[in-house]
């Protein structure tokens, strides 16, 4: 059995009571003594505070470093402006997706993180497609995600400046005497900062967000219902490499300049593939949200059928939303079913749950935007 690797929070998280479990290769907080829904709905109403430090941060550099990643991310690098940030996709030759993530123009260099369970894969792809023009560095950073409509405050007296940022930019601070790089961005819905720190800068760091008196520590239990209430898809769950970013109702990641018609078209892997699917909506299933009534979730792998029992679909994320109210999911749907108001039916220990088609997020995003 491979052993789990550590956050260099591990420490704090026993001090503070987490219950830690295994996660992407390692021993993660899932919750605290708080608890999982009151986690979630205090970071709904003031701030939560994430140890994300199982990220993979990449720093990427060498010459048309934005041309060349484009060779494998559909998005628009060459148009992005230094200090932002753009979400974007890692695809496959086959038009799925190897993994997502969030990219940066830092200057003379990008910046890259990428999901935790797919870091080596990413880094390994970088370098077979990129290595031999460009320098990729996998980083030993911390990071941290201070999350919800008190971050603001909580950013004000620590780091003012990180403050006069808007939604998905990207900037380098000095506070007290560490350099810490933070973005305006989240998985929560939440207006909140994402913060990169000195791996031996990470703990104490995080002790000082806690010690503000609107900070709660939050675990792995409560950002996975609050990024599912926010809508935002998890790896290797709403997305893989069985699914194109069509299916996945992430046609926004394709930016317009890499369509047809755009100035730079194509020229990313399964491009053929994913733009056909972009021109003409030529695919037989597509990611929907999901609201059941009553109480009792629907969890991923549950099976989603019409009225007459036939098989249309499955749940790929789903539980109770504590901000909803109700059990709230995302799964895939036969495209004759995906419009809003839809009824399918969840297959839930050999009973089936009326769920209705609704568009996401289930709560309204909060992101700042000036």
């Amino acid at each position: 059995m491979t052993e789990l690797k550590q956050t260099p929070l591990h420490a704090l998280h026993c001090r503070l009571g987490a219950k830690m479990v295994p996660f992407a290769g390692y021993e993660m907080p899932v919750q605290y003594p708080l608890g999982v829904k009151k986690e979630h709905e205090h970071t709904r109403r003031q701030c939560g505070l994430f140890d994300v430090s199982h990220m993979g941060q990449v720093v990427v550099s060498g010459d048309n470093v934005a041309e060349e990643l484009e060779t494998l991310i559909p998005a628009d690098l060459v148009g992005l402006a230094e200090g932002a940030q753009r979400y974007g996709l890692l695809t496959s030759s086959e038009g799925g997706i190897l993994d997502d993530l969030m990219v940066v123009n830092a200057g003379d260099h990008f910046y890259l993180v990428v999901n935790a369970a797919c870091k080596e894969q990413d880094i390994a792809h970088l370098q077979a497609h990129l290595g031999d023009r460009l320098t990729i560095e996998p980083l030993d950073r911390g990071l941290l995600a201070l999350q919800g409509p008190s971050a603001h405050l909580v950013m004000q007296r620590i780091c003012p400046a990180a403050c006069e940022m808007v939604f998905m930019q990207h900037g380098r601070f000095q506070v007290a005497d560490q350099e810490v790089w933070i973005s305006r961005s989240g998985y929560t819905g939440e207006d909140g900062f994402e913060i990169s720190v000195a791996a031996d800068a990470t703990e104490a760091f995080a002790e000082r967000l806690l010690s503000e008196p609107e900070v709660e520590a939050i675990g792995l239990g409560a950002r996975d219902s609050l990024r599912l209430e926010a809508g935002l898809c998890l790896y290797g769950h709403d997305m893989d490499t069985m699914t194109t970013p069509v299916e996945a109702g992430l046609i926004w990641a394709i930016s317009k300049p890499r369509r047809h018609g755009g100035d730079r078209p194509g020229g990313f892997p399964g491009a053929d593939l994913i733009l056909h699917q972009v021109d003409t909506k030529d695919h037989t299933r597509k990611r929907v949200g999901l609201v059941a009534e009553g109480r009792q979730p629907v969890r991923e792998g549950a099976t989603l059928l019409t009225e007459n029992g036939s098989e249309v679909g499955m749940v790929t994320s789903g539980g109770f939303g504590p901000s909803v109210g109700k059990p709230v999911a995302m799964g895939y749907v036969a495209r004759d079913l995906e419009a809003p108001g839809t009824t399918v039916y969840a297959e839930v220990r050999g009973k089936r749950l009326p769920m209705t088609v609704t568009k996401t997020p289930f709560v309204t995003a909060n992101y700042y935007r000036g």
